[in-house]
């Protein structure tokens, strides 16, 4: 049995899978095994990923029809053998020591469940800095602060398989937040967290992934408030958190979709613009024809 199961989604990742899974198997933790999970992709994934499970025993690859991330790892729950758990998406990366150091802290600390990792941004205007901030290591990461705070966790995370046999993994309904609703059900749920806070690798900032409409993202962390607020007590100070994160995200929302209904319209003015200097113009030069 090995010492850590990888579970990689992967949907039309032919330009940047081979990168992934070389950072998987140059882990200097050796004792492990990569299950990539095609989701129905119409590229070269499988051809690629079965290409890695043809040389490397270590790679497993399961198909299936195209249902998104959450369900992809559902699958791969049902597959992997080991006590311990990864996450990594297709399209990031790891450095070589990142899974020997989430499992040193998982080894040093029986009283911990899920260790979030962290990386740098590839790509956008924040490339090469940490994806998240650098701070509270080994500290514990409280339902509270998960509320207040969507972006104390993060994809690369490395935890104990108990968590996902008692919380039954990810809800297949939420196309996106569906690893922060997973989270926020293992910590109702009484799990533990902490954080490695030292960026161990290279998380995609893609103007084409999931992540980076904003509008989607803020409907999709309402979808996930709104199935968290009944289990938490009406007088507790996580529903207060709750109610006020609601708040904030509906005035994002509100102020989104303004800046889109400016935008729309825009067009329009710009036409109106073009119409009324056409106008200006003709009146300007009138009076110089009749003088000459």
């Amino acid at each position: 049995m090995p010492t850590v199961s990888v579970i990689m989604p992967a949907y039309n990742a032919e330009r940047y899978l081979h990168t992934a899974v070389d950072s998987v198997l140059r882990q200097t933790v050796s004792d492990l095994e990569l299950l990539i999970v095609d989701d129905g992709s119409n590229d070269e994934t499988v051809t690629i990923a079965t290409w890695y499970a043809d040389r490397d025993p270590r790679v497993r690859v399961l198909r299936q029809k195209n249902a998104g991330p959450g369900p992809a790892r559902n699958h791969a729950f049902q597959h992997a053998t080991a006590r311990l758990l990864a996450f990594l998406d297709s399209d990031d990366e790891w450095d070589s020591t990142f899974l020997a150091e989430h499992l040193a802290v998982l080894d040093a600390r029986p009283d911990v469940d899920v260790v979030i990792g962290n990386a740098r941004n590839r790509g956008g205007s924040r490339h090469g800095e940490p994806s998240r901030p650098v701070r509270g290591e080994g500290l514990p990461i409280t339902l509270a602060e998960i509320l207040a705070d969507e972006t104390c966790l993060f994809i690369m995370a490395v935890f104990r398989r108990e968590v996902v046999d008692a919380i039954g993994g990810f809800d297949p309904a939420l196309l996106t937040n569906e690893e922060y609703e997973m989270w926020i059900r293992a910590a109702l749920a009484g799990f533990t967290f902490t954080r490695h806070a030292k960026p161990l690798g290279w998380y995609a900032c893609r103007p084409d992934s999931l992540s980076s409409s904003g509008t989607r993202m803020l409907s999709g962390i309402l979808r996930v408030f709104a199935k968290t607020r009944p289990s938490l007590p009406p007088e507790s100070p996580e529903r207060t958190i709750l109610d006020r994160q609601i708040a904030r995200f509906e005035r994002e929302i509100a102020a989104v979709e303004r800046k889109r209904r400016l935008l729309t319209r825009a067009p329009h003015f710009v036409h109106a613009l073009v119409r009324l200097r056409r106008r200006l113009r003709r009146a300007i030069l009138a009076p110089r024809a009749i003088n000459t």
